[in-house]
């Protein structure tokens, strides 16, 4: 009985081996695997241009003509400033889709929309997000105008309104809530800088009343 318990484990062992060398194979193979995404995921991050950040005030001012720019929008519109010329123009930078201050700005402006739209001025809204999240967030809120994409910073180094803050005790690179009045000429007719959202919405168009 004994002589036959052995030659029973004898018989065992390869199969242990085997599956010890399966294991270990399989093992590689996840490795590799892992190693191969961690590679793809560096590179097209490596591919993805970075971003110049703009550091100082606006390179256009008050009495100055705007540059001709264009900007990805919602609604599958692509803003050109040009297509403008005649009308008074309110870009409104703000910080974040779906924030709470964000958010009731948008309010502000859509409740005062048709105001804006008697006296000859179109509003449009701008943030580093992309037009995906735009979309969801103009739906969800119900903005009767057009959000516009600048993920690059471009417009907002043109203006002048990064900056960077304070978050949580961290320091992030962020939008400066601002506002721009481009008149019918095309020149910058008016700023604000560092907006306080309680009012603003009422103050701008008090603005374009003026000027119209």
């Amino acid at each position: 009985m004994a002589k036959k318990a052995k030659k029973t484990t004898q018989k065992s062992a390869p199969k242990k081996a085997a599956t010890k060398k399966t294991t270990t194979k399989k093992t590689a193979v996840k490795k590799s695997m892992t190693k191969k995404a961690a590679s793809v995921k560096s590179a097209a991050k490596a591919s993805k241009p970075a971003i110049k950040r703009v550091v100082g005030g606006s390179k256009v001012k008050v009495g100055e003509a705007v540059p001709a720019f264009s900007l990805p929008g919602t609604s599958n519109k692509q803003f050109d400033l040009a297509a403008f010329k005649g009308k008074s123009v309110v870009l409104y930078f703000y910080p974040k889709d779906a924030t709470p201050g964000c958010t009731i700005e948008g309010h502000d402006f859509t409740k005062l929309l048709p105001e804006f739209q008697k006296s000859g001025a179109e509003v449009f809204g701008i943030s580093r997000d992309t037009i995906k999240s735009h979309e969801k967030f103009k739906e969800k809120e119900g903005y009767s105008f057009d959000l516009l994409s600048d993920e690059d910073e471009k417009l907002c180094g043109l203006f002048g309104v990064m900056k960077e803050k304070n978050m949580y005790g961290k320091k992030v690179w962020g939008v400066d809530r601002s506002t721009f009045l481009i008149g019918p000429d095309g020149k910058l007719a008016a700023e604000w800088r560092g907006v306080k959202v309680e009012g603003h919405a009422q103050e701008v168009l008090k603005k374009v009343q003026e000027q119209a």
